[in-house]
């Protein structure tokens, strides 16, 4: 960042912001913090360094907690006089809003190192490397910080970090929200500045601007940002909803969608970028609204529309076409949620019938899936229609998670939902950027039959009940609280049909068994029922041999599928909520990988055989000790164990794709085929997408979708997956485009060259590129496209970019498809842009020696020197724990080709 670009972006006859000065202090470097009401609120970070001052817009303000990092974005540098500016510029202008000075001080290096230009110097070289240590002592703020540049949030994101020292505390700093200069808090400054900096100094405003400056440094947009690679300067300011929808990817109505999914966590947390929802005590419904039409569907699609006929009737009323997320439940006279009450719902006699909707996934032609939940969210709040409390828009907290839960508690709430304001929407997919905390105990459960006293004139007495654990379902104990006489008779008609002679149960339990509860039970006779019904029971904790305690029956659950009914254990908080790491004074590469740090596994070091529940379908596992890379003694198990480890990176890329299978059922040495149709031989469970070929015959792709799908592609023998460019939601527009290269005879520095090539040509035209090693020879870089264009226009601009690249480099690169042409050059590939062409997918493992994987990179790897060998099955796990899913721009925003193509013809010819 440069003066020169500070200096661009204003017009001084309008501002009053300096354009120059220096520091007179000879001896200390100094630092200052101004908070900056602008399109939103924001803190900017200056520290004075070679005679300017390096910044940072901080969205939500330093944090003095060691736990809480902060996204600190890097700005343009700043001229030494600005670190005194307190007042107001005029809206229009860059950055337009009320300044106050925040915090202000003095700082230096943490590491010692006398004299102010040694200072310098040492800061200048840790800002290059991307590590930033420093020592403040301001007003507000002493101690340690780090700033840490991060990577996969836009190139400029940067990490404000508070090292665990004398001054670290848990206090929100922030709060302390007056100027250190004038006491003045932001409100007070909007309403009494009547000075701004004009022409380097502080001038009195006339009478006539003083209305006028005041009343635009007030106003706000009503805005949210796209997505965070967006933000390239925080003080840029943010995209309003209209904006936004105009920029998302257009996309034909979607149809078949199952919901996204949170995952359960033990106790609730703090962290400044998760927000949080009520968990409400319903049925969770999609809506689909299309020209009039309207359906109302469960998690496992099945219709609303005639039970909860007042929502359905609603919705059709309304002039929006929208896919829209909620709950379905009945709100008794407090505002609470019932379970039992929405179970034995009819009409609207039986309660208040509300649908809380939560998150709006297609609009109007464009899909919104790939959005932040923020913008998701504003989005949501501005075009659903208001003026019938039947449907609202569940409220969203920016709070303390604890507090929040601790609040549920105290109102009597099932618990609470966590989402991180970044995640986009996955689909029919268990996310670990959606969490639920349960305030009690709860579980689905299988009715697999039901006991009757001897003594009892009810028509039972308690429901047997069960849930899946490895393919066989498994006794939980027996629920006898919670029925009315008038629900026993409705349930009954509903067990009659699936009463059976036989045990539904692996082991038969005994009915009558006494407990230290219950030492002299009453003589009861089971009746085996067909494992079909699902209901859901409160308890107060579990066994040592797997029964629930204290069960109460809450309601039946309609919604659910008897075979997906396992035990929901609740994973640890710490775990699934991981703080971002901090990196080194350089991050890791791939020539270095970080040290191992435990790695999960899914199989044990034994058994040839085993079996697994994946996502609560059992798969089966065999000849795990077959070497499938011989040489480098990787054997099946280890490939198995490598999948499910990186499950939560691939799956994105395989996610609603359909894949062309791959097999190696003998390893890399072995016979291997390709498999599209897999109609009539998958389980099931398997989604698939159908197709017909030429002659006319009707085939199945399958479909990625959860780590049940994943592991059983790798159970076929299929070493790399390979999915296609685009969804089956939208088949005919990819998600991004492939630039391919190939080599030939060419060593791997002149295939490294080659990508080199393409980012200077697609950064020349302001295009965001992704690269990844092919695991085999070569390498692919990739270009978003947000499912916007056909195969045929990303084929187009492929072919645009390869010709512009082999006109650079001519002698070691062509353009001929057949190999006999190329005369050893590297083919540079554009046609890999068609409909139904695969490649192997980041972080697919490639049946070459060396168990080599396909590897996204920062681009700053991509060197001389870099080899394949360097991103294997044995290190990959450990480097996606330090550097995170480099690749999630590929997913992004894509790219406008038409504005595109006319740069390229600008600049190129």
């Amino acid at each position: 960042m440069t003066l020169e670009k500070y200096v661009a972006k204003r017009d001084f006859t309008k501002t009053a912001e300096p354009k120059a000065g220096r520091s007179k202090d000879k001896n200390k470097l100094l630092f200052v913090i101004q908070k900056h009401d602008a399109s939103r609120l924001h803190y900017d970070f200056r520290l004075e360094m070679d005679g300017v001052l390096k910044s940072w817009a901080v969205p939500k303000g330093p944090s003095t907690d060691p736990k809480t990092k902060r996204l600190a974005m890097m700005v343009e540098d700043h001229p030494f006089d600005y670190r005194n500016f307190e007042g107001i510029i005029p809206e229009g202008e860059y950055g337009g809003g009320t300044v106050i000075v925040w915090d202000q001080g003095s700082y230096e290096p943490i590491d010692e190192i006398k004299g102010k230009k040694a200072q310098e110097k040492h800061l200048l070289k840790q800002l290059k490397s991307g590590s930033v240590k420093i020592k403040l002592h301001g007003e507000k703020l002493e101690g340690e910080f780090a700033l840490v540049k991060t990577h996969g949030m836009g190139e400029n994101a940067w990490l404000l970090i508070k090292h665990d020292d004398d001054f670290a505390s848990k206090k929100d700093v922030t709060k302390l929200d007056k100027s250190i200069l004038s006491g003045k808090t932001i409100e007070t400054m909007q309403k009494t500045s009547d000075k701004v900096w004009k022409e380097g100094h502080e001038q009195e405003l006339e009478k006539s601007e003083k209305t006028v400056v005041k009343k635009q440094a007030r106003k706000k947009k009503a805005a949210e940002p796209v997505e965070q690679g967006d933000i390239d300067e925080v003080e840029a300011g943010t995209t309003d909803v209209a904006s936004v929808l105009k920029k998302a990817p257009e996309s034909q109505f979607p149809t078949g969608l199952k919901p996204m999914l949170a995952t359960l966590v033990d106790k609730p947390f703090d962290d400044p970028d998760w927000v949080y929802e009520v968990k409400w005590d319903g049925y969770r419904a999609l809506g689909f609204i299309d020209k009039g039409t309207v359906e109302l569907l469960s998690r496992n699609k099945k219709s609303f529309n005639e039970k909860f006929y007042p929502i359905y009737e609603l919705l059709g009323q309304w002039d929006i076409n929208a896919v829209i997320d909620g709950e379905i439940l009945v709100l008794n006279e407090k505002g609470i949620s019932n379970f039992g009450h929405l179970q034995n719902w009819r009409s609207e006699a039986d309660g208040e019938l509300v649908y809380y909707v939560f998150d709006i996934l297609w609009y109007e032609g464009k899909n919104l899936m790939d959005l932040p939940l923020n913008t998701r969210q504003a989005i949501l709040k501005d075009v659903l229609p208001t003026g019938d409390d039947r449907v609202r828009v569940s409220k969203v907290f920016d709070a303390s998670g604890t507090d929040f839960f601790n609040a549920a508690e105290r109102m009597g709430l099932e618990g609470i939902i966590a989402k991180k304001a970044s995640s986009t929407y996955f689909p029919d997919l268990r996310s670990r950027e959606w969490l639920k905390i349960k305030v009690h105990k709860r579980q689905e459960v299988v009715i697999a039959g039901f006991t009757r006293n001897a003594d009892t004139s009810k028509q039972f007495s308690s429901l047997l009940l069960g849930v899946y654990e490895n393919g066989a379902l498994q006794y939980v104990g027996k629920v006898g609280t919670g029925f009315s006489d008038s629900l026993q008779k409705d349930m009954m008609k509903q067990f009659t049909p699936l009463i059976t002679e036989e045990s539904p149960f692996r082991q038969i339990p005994d009915v009558n068994k006494p407990s230290r509860f219950r030492p002299n039970p009453p003589k009861a006779k089971a009746t085996w029922l067909k494992p079909e019904l699902v209901c859901e029971v409160a308890f107060s904790e579990v066994t040592s041999d797997g029964v629930f305690r204290h069960p109460s029956f809450q309601g039946m659950r309609e919604d659910k599928k008897a075979k997906d009914v396992v035990r929901e254990t609740a994973a640890s908080t710490e775990a699934v909520v991981e703080e971002t790491p901090e990196p080194a004074d350089t991050h890791a590469t791939a020539i270095t990988p970080p040290q191992n740090k435990g790695r999960k596994t899914l199989l044990n070091p034994k058994d040839e055989t085993q079996v697994r529940k994946i996502c609560g379908q059992e798969i089966k596992f065999t000849h795990l000790s077959k070497l499938y890379w011989p040489e480098d003694k990787v054997s099946k198990r280890d490939m198995f164990n490598y999948y499910y480890q990186v499950a939560e990176y691939i799956l994105p890329y395989l996610h609603d794709r359909p894949q062309s299978l791959n097999r190696f059922p003998g390893g890399i040495h072995g016979k291997s085929f390709y498999q599209k149709d897999v109609k009539g031989k998958a389980p099931d469970w398997v989604k698939t997408f159908p197709y017909t070929t030429s002659d006319g015959e009707h085939k199945e792709y399958l479909v990625g979708t959860d780590e049940a799908s994943l592991l059983w592609m790798a159970s076929l023998g299929c070493i790399e997956m390979n999915p296609w460019f685009s969804r089956i939601q939208s088949p005919d527009n990819p998600d991004y485009c492939v630039i391919d290269l190939d080599p030939d005879k060419n060593t791997f520095d002149q295939v490294i060259s080659a990508a080199l090539e393409v980012k200077k040509v697609l950064d020349a035209l302001e295009v965001p590129c992704f690269c990844k090693t092919s695991g085999s020879t070569g390498m692919h870089v990739y270009i978003p496209l947000g499912a916007r264009y056909s195969y045929d226009q990303s084929q187009l601009f492929a072919r645009l970019v390869v010709n512009i690249v082999h006109q650079q480099i001519p002698d070691f690169t062509s353009l001929e498809r057949m190999i006999a042409k190329r005369n050893g050059k590297m083919y540079l590939d554009f046609l890999q842009n068609r409909p139904g062409a695969t490649i192997a997918g980041p972080y697919s493992l490639r049946p070459k020696p060396g168990a080599t994987v396909s590897m996204p990179l920062h681009w700053d790897e991509v060197k001389p020197g870099l080899t394949m060998k360097h991103f294997t099955i044995f290190n990959t796990p450990d480097r996606l724990k330090a550097e995170g899913d480099l690749f999630k721009g590929v997913l992004g925003k894509g790219i406008e080709l038409d504005k595109v193509t006319r740069k390229a013809k600008e600049i190129f010819g």
